[in-house]
């Protein structure tokens, strides 16, 4: 079963970039988007054979997450349920037969660590939220985590040391959640290749790939010897992120 998920930094702006040709060669059984930046109607876009499922912010063109399936759920709910955190259209999880499945996209912390506080906060409320799905079966989280994990996961660790995305407090919040019965699944199945999720649109990072690595594939740690492969398709343009992908070998 095949899972794809990708930040693709505006929707509409994306279709017009070859959003629906990337995502019928991708030919995934779940395609999880972060930062649809839209509202209901804005696009009319739909694909044979797949339902879909959306979050959108109360703020118009920001945030904003949703999820295309060729499989039925048993439930769809939307935010964490939580009013603090459920205005940004953030969170969408499916329930499966034999797994949940969470779009996430986590908030940044902003220039100057504006809302590092904020995002603390979110991130103990998210990994709890997670837990207590995981106590129930498997959970599989994906999505711009707006987090590189460790210094093989950007190209310049040691000038961004402090930067939204790279402080201690972040990183540390990610350990947590790994040691609490999670995988990150890239990392697992390639603990040394160095390959970027994302690329700033600033300074040709993308062509001299001055990456970083912020959008994963995450599962419960039961779900690592059904875990095939993770991969990271970095020849796919449309976004300044380009779409992560999860296969599984489940029923």
């Amino acid at each position: 079963m095949k899972f794809i998920s990708w930040n693709v930094n505006g929707l509409r702006a994306c279709e017009g970039k070859g959003f629906s040709d990337s995502f019928k060669s991708l030919d995934a059984d779940f395609f999880c988007l972060q930062e649809t930046k839209m509202q209901a109607g804005q696009l009319d876009l739909a694909f044979p054979d797949y339902d879909s499922y959306w979050n959108y912010a109360e703020k118009k063109g920001y945030s904003g997450t949703a999820i295309f399936t060729r499989h039925q759920p048993l439930a769809v709910t939307y935010g964490l349920g939580i009013e603090e955190h459920d205005h940004e259209g953030r969170v969408i999880t499916l329930e499966m037969e034999e797994f949940f499945l969470v779009t996430v996209y986590t908030p940044n912390s902003q220039d100057e660590l504006r809302r590092l506080d904020y995002r603390m906060k979110w991130e103990d409320d998210f990994q709890a939220y997670l837990r207590q799905l995981d106590q129930q079966k498997p959970v599989i989280v994906c999505g711009d985590m707006n987090v590189a994990h460790e210094e093989i996961d950007l190209k310049n660790p040691k000038t961004n040391r402090r930067n939204a995305g790279f402080t201690d407090e972040e990183r540390q919040k990610f350990t947590q959640l790994l040691n609490s019965g999670f995988t990150d699944t890239f990392r697992w199945k390639y603990p040394e290749q160095v390959t970027y999720s994302w690329w700033s649109y600033r300074f040709q990072a993308r062509q001299k790939n001055a990456g970083w690595r912020i959008d994963y594939f995450v599962v419960s740690d039961r779900l690592r010897p059904q875990v095939v492969d993770a991969k990271i398709h970095t020849e796919i343009l449309g976004s300044d992120h380009c779409p992560v992908e999860l296969d599984l070998l489940l029923q």
